[in-house]
Formats: structure tokens, sequence, C-alpha cells
């Protein structure tokens, strides 16, 4: 039996897959320069910063705000419109680049702008990797996922034990981070090229287009954070 990613393509199917990852691509990074633009406004402006960290509500509403658009956003795309999709995507990355925008008080602006260079060379190479290779990524998924929840289920700890994030603790969680989100990038990207539909255009066509750019802008942001921690120089 052949694996799912050896499905024999016709070059006409290869062409029309390409522009669709093409897609893909372009409105995560639509999201990703959007999420930066955010960041940095915000960060670069006291009054907003101030109420962002003043206002706990605020700050927290935020982020819940952020974990709803992505459930609705994942469980409920087929029951929206592509525009209605569209538009959730893009709020996310925005209140996502609000949220964010509180690093550029923890991290010196060298060590951010270092980090999401490193991260864009990174992702590159490991999106790249997952379109091209003919191996099927699901056992690295399948161990990737369970690390994942060893991370959360770490890290809820570590709010109630603040002690667990000693700096050896600390450094492997960063590790173990970046080692999942890399294999989930490529093991996504491998996914959303493999799921491509045939049709050309419609309302399918882009909301998987936009359900696609939200699962590597997901891998892109949390690689990034995860090599921030470990390179990032602390603001004195």
């Amino acid at each position: 039996m052949q694996r799912t990613s050896e499905i024999y393509r016709s070059p006409s199917t290869q062409v029309a897959v390409s522009k669709y990852m093409s897609k893909v691509y372009l409105w995560m990074t639509a999201g990703i320069l959007l999420t930066g633009y955010v960041a940095w406004a915000v960060g670069t402006n006291d009054q907003l910063v101030t109420a962002l960290l003043s206002n706990k509500l605020l700050f927290y509403g935020l982020i819940i705000a952020e974990f709803g658009l992505v459930i609705l956003l994942t469980a409920g795309i087929n029951r929206m419109n592509s525009l209605t999709a569209t538009a959730m995507f893009l709020l996310y990355a925005t209140i996502n680049g609000a949220t964010l925008s509180v690093f550029s008080l923890i991290y010196t602006s060298e060590s951010i702008q270092s980090a999401f260079f490193t991260t864009t060379v990174a992702f590159a190479g490991l999106s790249g990797f997952g379109y091209v290779t003919k191996r099927d990524l699901g056992p690295v998924a399948s161990f990737c996922t369970m690390g994942l929840f060893g991370l959360v289920g770490f890290s809820l700890l570590s709010i109630f034990f603040p002690s667990l994030m000693g700096t050896t603790a600390s450094k492997v969680y960063g590790l173990v981070g970046i080692f999942v989100f890399a294999g989930l990038t490529a093991y996504d990207t491998q996914a959303i090229k493999n799921m491509a539909p045939a049709a050309r255009d419609g309302e399918a066509y882009h909301k998987g287009a936009i359900l696609g750019a939200l699962k590597l802008y997901l891998d892109f942001i949390n690689l990034f954070l995860f090599i921030l921690r470990m390179t990032g120089s602390r603001r004195r």
C-alpha cells in the first residue's frame, strides 16, 4: 500500500498543488507581517503597553479571545464563508501581535530581530523539507504531539510551582519546544500539501488555504518564541 506522502500526482495536479501551497504561504506571511507590525506599534507606544500590562482583565481577555478564535476557526470553518474565515484569521493575527508586544519589554530589540531571522531561515528549511520529502512524517507528528502535551502540562505546573522552571529545566523546556515545533512545521506542510483540493477556486479552496495558513502561522510563532527564549538577551 502506498504511503499518503507518495501518492502519484500528474503534472497538472502538481501545478495545482503548487498554486495552492503558494496561497497558503501567502496568507501565512500576511498573518506574520500583521502580527509583527502590531507588536511593534504597541511595543513602541508607552501608553498602549502600560494600558495592556496594568489592566489584567484586558490582557487575559485578549489571550482568551485568541484561544477562542483558533477553536472557532478550526472547528467551525465549514460552517462559515471564506470572508468570515479570512477576517477571523487576520483578527487573530492582530490580537496575537498585541499580546506579543510585551516581549519588547523583556528582550532587547536586537535579540528579537535575531530570533526572528533565525526562525525564518529554520522555518523555510523545515517547511521545504516537509514539502519535498517522500517519507511519511506521521510518526514524527505523533511524537511531537506527545511532546506538546508535555510542554503544556509542565507549563501549567510551573504556574503553581515556579521553582520547577529552574535554569536547567528552563533550558530543557526551550529545547524540547524547538524540536516539537520543528517537527510539526515539517509535518503540517506535508499534510497541507497532501490535502490540497482538486478545485482551484471557490469557497472550499480559499477556506482550506486559510486553515493551512493558520497551522503554519502557529508553528512559526511558537518556534520563534522558543528560539527567543533560548537565545534572547534580556533587558537590564
